[in-house]
């Protein structure tokens, strides 16, 4: 089992910075991290994955702007965002994947982007 705590959502302007952070806790390995997130009337989408080995894969949309890294000590994974745009308003889903392999979820963190 993997429980995750996710943080560092909020409202935020055009333009700026946000990171969000991910705690994992429990007894599994976890072989990948990663954030989704999901606008109103849309799908969940991947923004950005990290292995283990620390190996990154970004959606188009967030190349350039946005870094996900993640610390193996701590069980925790970040997204750093930057130059945000309105549409990047959505829950931002923190995600794993242990090496069973099963995935678990976090509860979903608002960013909202807006002047």
């Amino acid at each position: 089992q993997v429980q995750l705590v996710e943080s560092g959502g909020g409202l935020v302007q055009p333009g700026g910075s946000r990171r969000l952070s991910c705690a994992a806790s429990g007894s599994s390995i976890i072989y990948a991290f990663g954030w989704y997130r999901q606008a109103p009337g849309n799908q969940r989408e991947k923004v950005a994955t990290i292995t283990s080995a620390g190996i990154t894969n970004y959606a188009d949309s967030a190349k350039g702007r946005f870094a996900i890294s993640r610390d193996n000590a701590k069980n925790t994974v970040y997204l750093q965002m930057n130059s945000l745009k309105p549409e990047d308003t959505a829950v931002y889903y923190c995600w794993v994947v242990t090496h069973t392999p099963k995935e678990y979820w976090g509860q979903g963190t608002q960013v909202t982007v807006s002047s």
